[in-house]
């Protein structure tokens, strides 16, 4: 089930998967030619965006999504309301099961916004997306 969207949220979508574009051009990716960005608002209004990065070392790879939060909860960051995905190459680009499983240890409430190919959004929060969770709070 999507989450409803307002014409206020719809704004603030759009302006959140317009950082997560901005920060897709900063993507490493030489193995899987795959750029993604993301950006995430905190519940005090702060912004952190991420990109992919690839390594040749297996495991050393990091997701667009994990890499934003990584930089927000090195910064004391706990709360988060929304994280808007892009991909240079595809639509609907919809976070990976590792980085649903990552997102969920923050909240079940955070609402993954992607747009789809047609130019509209589409909404979920991470409960529909990884009902279930393994949590440790």
């Amino acid at each position: 089930m999507q989450v409803s969207i307002t014409a206020e949220t719809e704004v603030l979508y759009r302006q959140l998967l317009e950082k997560a574009r901005q920060a897709l051009s900063n993507s490493y990716c030489p193995v899987s030619g795959f750029s993604v960005g993301a950006a995430i608002l905190t519940e005090d209004g702060a912004v952190y965006t991420g990109c992919n990065i690839e390594n040749a070392i297996i495991g050393g790879s990091i997701c667009a999504e994990r890499t934003a939060f990584v930089k927000a909860v090195s910064e004391g960051e706990r709360k988060f309301k929304i994280v808007a995905i892009v991909a240079a190459k595809a639509k609907d680009c919809w976070p990976c099961g590792y980085c649903r499983q990552y997102m969920r240890e923050f909240g079940a409430d955070i609402v993954v916004v992607v747009e789809s190919a047609d130019g509209t959004l589409r909404t979920h929060t991470l409960e529909e997306l990884l009902p279930h969770a393994l949590v440790t709070g």
